[in-house]
């Protein structure tokens, strides 16, 4: 389970690439003895049930992470953008007392009491020994992925073997992938999206990635054009940013497949903009750490513009209202999302588990969504997000969607701010395109002459040189919501 394909792939087909990056280009054998010398070696190190990786994209976390399982512990993928405080949190609450890092990201633990192994240091070609494979139980926690931490401390997501397997076979057989596929590996991989979708599904597969450490849009579009990838697999940002290079064509995505945008809501403007540049659908999927990453995606042969796709197999979405009660078709309320696939809970947090996780193994997303007649899933904004003017609902992401239409604007943030007359109002945070400037009053008129309600166009417009956001590209509302209180 989750290894076996990589040394089924190193016996039947040793030669083919698995992965490229910066250092070099590796076949199939040469990952999986990789994998299997760091198997020996981290069962030596450590007694502790899991090992870090603080590790950027790339064959070396590939080799690390199936190294990892091999040695019979779980992985916990650190996220080295996060803050000192917020990786010493990591590091305490897992309880790893081992982590496999690279010299440039090494100096990030310096301030904790862990046995750092540096990959780099380790033999390239190891010697040529057969792997010892454990069996572990479907139910057994392979990944504790933590939460970005848009509130408080990062949470520990357990993901066992059963969740990751159920996730990828089931996208698999969705979108109907295949081993010739060539995925480009830019998304981090301590991010459910890219470990599921640049790591497990291409090994699953026998297909190759093209790793980047960091993303550059040039480096893309060039990894893109030559290698003639077919799968890509990134947030909204790294399309806004391809779609700001000169030099980029429709031709660059004559081999692809698909494209596909996860992680955060995709902007209709992008979307459609990205169509009309380079010819090809931007298909949105739609998942979060508690659910493995894509749980509904669009997909080639069934994709609808505006919704986050149809659930995969095995996978239900419920929209539920306020008593937990299913609403009428079209109608909107609480995503709740149900499959095997969904976590086994929050790591020592039994209360939190309980609060999102139903009896019969729903998970409450917080999400505000509706359901078409023909099963696309439609996420309108967050629960809590929701903004209560003189008792009308407004949605931040189609108030956001609005603003982001104007030619001045080149980002927006929403959010409500407390008013003793009408409950709450809308205040947008813009960000002006370079060389232009907005004007707060036109800005209104604007959204007024697209179709936006009254209540819902910004009774404050403030203009920002940039939004705050998480290190997986979220924009952070709490401190937008910080500020104002501050500013109030």
């Amino acid at each position: 389970m989750l290894f076996e394909p990589l040394f089924k792939h190193a016996t039947t087909k040793p030669q083919a690439v698995a992965a490229i990056d910066e250092r070099g280009q590796y076949t199939y054998q040469q990952v999986a003895a990789m994998a299997t010398g760091l198997g020996f070696y981290l069962a030596a190190q450590t007694k502790q049930p899991r090992v870090g990786l603080l590790l950027p994209s790339s064959a070396g976390f590939a080799a690390s992470f199936y190294g990892s399982l091999l040695a019979g512990k779980g992985v916990v993928p650190i996220n080295f953008l996060l803050g000192d405080r917020e990786i010493a949190h990591v590091v305490a609450d897992s309880g790893i007392d081992t982590v496999v890092t690279i010299p440039q990201l090494a100096p990030r633990l310096k301030d904790t009491p862990l046995k750092v192994i540096d990959l780099t240091a380790l033999p390239q070609t190891p010697p040529a020994i057969a792997p010892r494979f454990p069996t572990p139980a479907a139910t057994d926690t392979a990944v504790l992925i933590y939460t970005s931490g848009t509130s408080g401390l990062p949470k520990g997501v357990e993901l066992t073997y059963g969740n990751l397997q159920s996730c990828v076979d089931a996208a698999i057989a969705y979108a109907a992938l295949k081993g010739e596929h060539k995925f480009l590996g830019v998304v981090p991989m301590f991010h459910s999206l890219g470990l599921t979708a640049t790591l497990l599904a291409p090994f699953q597969l026998g297909a190759a990635v093209v790793y980047q450490a960091r993303f550059s849009a040039v480096a893309a579009i060039n990894a893109i054009r030559e290698h003639k990838l077919s799968l890509i697999f990134a947030v909204p940002s790294m399309y806004g940013a391809l779609l700001h290079l000169k030099n980029a064509s429709a031709e660059d995505f004559a081999h692809t497949y698909a494209v596909i945008s996860g992680g955060e809501p995709l902007p209709e403007l992008i979307r459609e903009k990205f169509q009309q540049r380079f010819g090809v659908p931007l298909l949105e999927g739609y998942g979060l750490t508690e659910t493995c990453g894509p749980i509904t995606v669009n997909v080639p042969q069934a994709h609808r513009p505006g919704s986050v796709g149809r659930p995969v197999p095995g996978a239900e979405a419920r929209i539920v209202d306020e008593e937990a009660r299913p609403v009428p078709q079209g109608q909107s309320g609480e995503v709740w999302l149900k499959g095997p696939m969904v976590m086994k809970g929050y790591y020592h947090l039994p209360k939190e588990s309980a609060d999102v996780l139903t009896a019969d193994g729903c998970f409450k997303t917080g999400d505000v969504g509706k359901v078409d007649e023909d099963g696309y899933l439609y996420i309108t904004g967050r629960k809590k997000e929701l903004i209560i003017v003189a008792g009308e609902k407004a949605s931040p992401r189609e108030i956001e969607d609005v603003l982001m239409r104007h030619p001045a604007v080149a980002d927006a943030a929403v959010v409500g701010k407390k008013d003793s007359s009408r409950g709450e109002v809308v205040v947008a945070f813009v960000v002006a395109r370079e060389g232009q400037t907005i004007d707060a009053g036109q800005l209104r008129d604007f959204a007024r002459d697209q179709g936006l309600a009254q209540w819902k166009l910004p009774r404050d417009v403030r203009v920002v040189p940039d939004l705050p956001r998480s290190p997986t590209g979220k924009v952070l509302k709490r401190v937008l919501i910080e500020q104002l209180e501050q500013s109030a």
